[in-house]
């Protein structure tokens, strides 16, 4: 196998075989990164004069050959290449003859891969980003248009005091904005470029890492080139982190529809062919998307505890066990958009019930109503809430099933514009 480490010694087979692992599976969703941080580092060693204009310019031009083939499908990580890094490499050497054995000065492939991860990471963010933001308008827009339908609130699984659909939808819209602002800290902490920090102690060649920053798209330098190596790690958990944020308001969601869609809420229900059945009884109409959403959701809560618990007690520098991360956090960055996408096409087939609250088991919801009215009318809240209890314990309450919340962020004022505001102010920090 081609190594770019290779000294012409080959390595014991099973060694080779077991620090690969499955790097090479998760690698091709890193070519195209790969390749564009390439062509900014050969752009950068030309502008220096590391690389005479004539080289710079032939590996650019097979570097953006190379670039449509991996968009086009037809790039392969061949058997004999270890990583993507590597197959670059000894490709751009096999078409070109030794100007592409220069591609890597300067450079070490610590810092290749972190510019790769760090492209490839601010990408994803903003796939995941869309989807939670098409999910907050889709919240949003539910909100309005079921603001009148009120619901059971509950506390300690008791019944509790009136909430309503209103509230419901634009508490997770407005729950997701927080989360976006977690989110847009792991971009920024991903938003800087660590090409140039080498091996981890920076290079004597006069890199100009102001410039590939520049061409990189990046926001920033890792100024620090251990600083910028000590962001492996900080950067997956930072990740980790907004994700397993984000799954948390998914889990919650969740968790509300598999209880309200039961027999005994029924407060909300979707299309048969949304649902699933049983193979004995024949009534059932079985919540399983919004099982695995939750047990998804649960899944990714674990992930930051994974990415801290496999960089504790490592110093400083570079070590492989970082090469682990891949396998741990690609997969969850599949896992959160696939949940979010599925949200979403449920809430879009949500039917809501209407007149909830005229069933005689939710009076009681409206013993805070009562209280509340009696001292506007002058009687001291204690004496009120004394007296109302009395009632319902000698089961002479009688509901009085009209609300008047006008506070901001109640069930009269949901305040959809404000929370709209703090949305179009979190997405401008991406």
């Amino acid at each position: 196998m081609s190594t770019l480490w290779s000294k012409g010694q080959e390595a014991n087979k099973l060694v080779e075989k077991f620090t690969v692992g499955r790097d090479r599976e998760f690698d091709m969703r890193l070519a195209r990164y790969d390749i564009i941080g390439s062509i900014s580092h050969v752009k950068m060693l030309g502008s220096t004069g590391l690389l005479s204009n004539q080289e710079s310019e032939i590996l650019c031009k097979e570097l953006e050959n190379l670039l449509k083939e991996v968009e086009s499908g037809d790039f392969v990580l061949t058997e004999e290449c270890e990583d993507i890094h590597s197959q670059v490499e000894f490709t751009l050497t096999k078409r070109l003859g030794d100007v592409g054995k220069k591609i890597h000065s300067g450079r070490s492939r610590n810092d290749q891969v972190l510019v790769d991860l760090k492209l490839f990471f601010k990408d994803e963010i903003l796939k995941i980003k869309s989807s939670v933001s098409e999910l907050f308008e889709l919240l949003q827009k539910l909100s309005e248009e079921h603001k009148d339908v009120l619901l059971p609130g509950y506390t300690h699984g008791q019944v509790a005091m009136p909430s309503s659909f209103g509230l419901w939808f634009g508490a997770y819209a407005e729950t997701l904005v927080d989360d976006l602002q977690i989110l847009s800290s792991a971009y920024k902490i991903a938003d800087q470029n660590p090409l140039g920090s080498a091996a981890g102690y920076g290079s004597s060649f006069p890199l100009d890492r102001e410039l590939t920053t520049e061409l990189l798209g990046f926001e920033t330098l890792h100024y620090n080139v251990v600083a910028a190596q000590m962001s492996r790690g900080k950067c997956e958990r930072a990740i980790a982190f907004s994700i397993s944020a984000i799954a948390s308001t998914l889990n919650k969601l969740a968790s509300d529809c598999c209880m309200y869609m039961s027999g005994n809420y029924g407060f909300i229900s979707f299309p048969d062919e949304l649902t699933t059945g049983s193979s004995i009884m024949p009534h059932k109409k079985n919540p399983d998307v919004w099982e695995l959403i939750r047990a998804n959701s649960n899944i990714l809560q674990g992930l930051p505890n994974e990415i801290a618990l496999m960089t504790t007690n490592i110093p400083h520098g570079y070590h492989r066990d970082y090469q682990l991360f891949k396998e741990i956090l690609f997969p969850a960055l599949d896992r959160i958009l696939t949940i979010l996408e599925m949200s979403h096409f449920m809430l879009e087939n949500i039917n809501v019930k209407r007149d909830i609250l005229d069933n005689p088991i939710y009076d009681y919801l409206f013993t805070v109503e009562e209280v509340n009215k009696r001292v506007l009318e002058g009687v001291p809240f204690r004496e009120a809430y004394k007296s109302v209890g009395i009632e319902v314990s000698q089961g002479k309450f009688k509901a009085d099933k009209k609300v008047s919340h006008t506070h901001a962020g109640s069930i009269g004022n949901l305040c959809t514009d404000k929370i709209r505001d703090k949305f179009i102010q979190v997405i401008k920090q991406f």
